[in-house]
C-alpha cells in the first residue's frame, strides 16, 4: 500500500470510527427506550420498522446525491439529519408520544441513514484505485469493519452504562453531539477522488436515471441480482435479532432494569465485527471461492439462531450469540469484496445504495412479522423463526455461485470492475 492508498485508509478508518461510534451510543438501548416510551413490542418492532422502510424510500433519491453531488456532501447531509431527527426521537420519549410519531420520526432517522449507505464504502473504493492500490478489498474492508467493531464495543457499552447511571434519553443527547463533531471532520478531511459528479438540472430525470443504473448495475446483472434478493432474509433478520438481543438477555438475567447488561448485547456484536474483520481476509486466502464462504456463513449462523430457541441459561445463551455474531460477521467482508469486484466506478454508490434498500425492504416486513411472534411465543421463538428465514437466502447465493462471475476466484492483486 502506497503513501496516497495509506491517507485514503486513514480517512476511512476515521469516518467508520466516528460515525460507528455516534450512532452505537444508542444501539444497546434503542428498544428498551421504546419500550419505556410505552409502546409494546408491536410498536417497537413496527418503529424499527419504519425506520427501515425510510431507507427504501429514501435509498434512490440519496443515491442522487451521492453520485450528483458527491460522496462527500452525501456523507454532510447524513451527519446533519441523523443528528436532528435523533434529538427529535429524545423529545417524543420526554413527551411520550403517540406511535404514529415515532413511525414518522424513525422515517427521518432512516433518511438519515441513506446519505451514508453506499457513499462512503462507493468513496473508499474508487479513491483507493485512484491512489494505484492494488491489494484485495477484504483486507481494507476488513480493517473498517475491526474499527466500526471497537467503536461500536465502546460506544453501546458506554449507552449502557450512561443510561443507567442517569436515564434513558441521554445517550441519544450524546450521540447527537458525537454527530455534530463528525460533520467538522468529514468537512475537513473528506475530499471526492477517483470520481468526477455527474450533477444534473433535473432532480426528477436524475433520479430515474440512478434507479436505471441501479436495475442496470444489479438487478440485470444475475450474479450480483441474485446477492441481492438473498439480502431481506440475511438483513431482515439480522436487524431484528440485533434489536431482540436487548430485552431478551434482559428476560434471561432477570433484571428488566440492568441496562449494562443490554449494552453488553451490543458489545457483543461489536466485539464479533473485530474478530470478524480480522478473519475474513485470512479465511479467504484459504477458501477459493468467496460465495463458499457466504453460504457457509450463512447456514452456520441461522442454526445458532434456531438452537437459542431450546436455551434458558443466560451465559449459554451469551455464548451462543457471540458465536452467531463471529460467523455473521466473518461473511461481510467478503460479500462486500465480491459486491465491489462485480460493479463498475460509475455506478457504484448506486448499485450498493439498491442493495442496502433490498436489505432493508426486508427488514419493513420481517422486524413487526417477528416482533409479533415475540409478543406471541416469546423471544426464543422469535430467534428460532428468523433462523428459518435466513435459511431462504443460502440458494439465491447458490445461484450467484453457478453465474461462475470472476469476482467469485478474485484474489488479492487481481482488478476490480472498471
Amino acid at each position: 500500500m502506497n503513501a496516497a492508498a495509506r491517507k485514503i485508509q486513514r480517512v476511512y478508518l476515521t469516518l467508520t470510527l466516528g460515525n460507528t461510534l455516534a450512532a452505537s451510543f444508542i444501539w444497546g438501548i434503542n428498544t428498551l427506550f421504546l419500550l419505556d416510551a410505552g409502546l409494546t413490542n408491536l410498536e417497537a418492532f413496527a418503529a424499527n420498522a419504519f425506520f427501515t422502510a425510510g431507507m427504501v424510500l429514501f435509498e434512490v433519491p440519496t443515491g442522487v446525491v451521492a453520485d450528483g453531488w458527491g460522496r462527500r456532501m452525501s456523507f454532510l447531509l447524513g451527519t446533519v439529519t441523523l443528528a436532528g431527527s435523533t434529538f427529535l426521537y429524545f423529545l417524543l420519549w420526554q413527551f411520550s408520544a403517540p406511535f404514529w410519531w415515532w413511525a414518522a420520526v424513525s422515517v427521518l432517522l432512516g433518511l438519515g441513514f441513506t446519505f451514508f449507505s453506499g457513499a462512503v464504502e462507493a468513496w473508499l473504493v474508487d479513491a483507493l484505485r485512484f491512489s494505484g492500490y492494488e491489494g484485495g478489498l477484504e483486507l481494507v474492508l476488513g480493517r473498517g469493519q475491526m474499527v466500526s467493531g471497537v467503536a461500536m464495543l465502546s460506544g453501546s457499552v458506554a449507552g449502557g452504562v450512561i443510561a443507567q447511571a442517569t436515564n434513558l434519553g441521554v445517550p441519544f443527547l450524546v450521540r447527537v453531539g458525537v454527530l455534530v463533531a463528525m460533520f467538522a471532520v468529514a468537512f475537513l478531511l473528506m475530499h471526492d477522488v477517483g470520481f468526477t459528479p455527474e450533477r444534473s438540472a433535473h432532480p426528477l430525470q436524475a433520479t430515474r436515471a440512478v434507479l436505471k443504473a441501479s436495475v442496470d448495475g444489479g438487478l440485470r446483472h444475475p450474479p450480483v441480482r441474485y446477492i441481492m434478493l438473498a439480502a431481506p432474509f440475511t438483513e431482515g433478520v439480522g436487524i431484528y435479532v440485533f434489536y431482540a438481543l436487548q430485552p431478551y438477555l434482559l428476560q434471561l438475567f432477570g433484571d428488566p432494569r440492568a441496562y449494562a447488561i443490554a449494552g453488553l448485547a451490543a458489545a457483543l456484536v461489536a466485539g464479533a465485527d473485530i474478530v470478524g474483520g480480522w478473519m475474513a481476509p485470512r479465511i479467504r486466502k484459504r477458501v477459493k471461492r468467496r460465495t463458499s464462504v457466504l453460504i457457509a456463513t450463512n447456514i452456520f449462523s441461522a442454526l445458532i439462531l434456531v438452537v437459542l430457541m431450546f436455551t434458558t441459561v443466560f451465559w449459554l445463551a451469551l455464548a451462543l450469540l457471540a458465536l452467531w455474531a463471529v460467523v455473521a460477521s466473518a461473511g461481510t467482508p467478503v460479500r462486500q469484496a465480491y459486491l465491489n469486484d462485480m460493479i463498475a466506478s460509475k455506478q457504484r454508490a448506486t448499485v450498493l445504495s439498491f442493495d442496502s434498500l433490498m436489505g432493508s425492504a426486508g427488514g419493513v416486513v420481517v422486524q413487526p412479522a417477528l416482533g409479533r411472534t415475540a409478543d406471541l411465543y416469546g423471544y426464543p421463538a422469535s430467534l428460532a423463526v428468523g433462523g428459518a428465514l435466513q435459511l431462504i437466502a443460502a440458494p439465491f447465493i447458490l445461484l450467484s455461485r453457478r453465474q461462475r462471475p470472476q469476482a467469485d476466484t478474485a484474489s488479492e492483486g487481481s482488478p476490480a470492475a472498471p
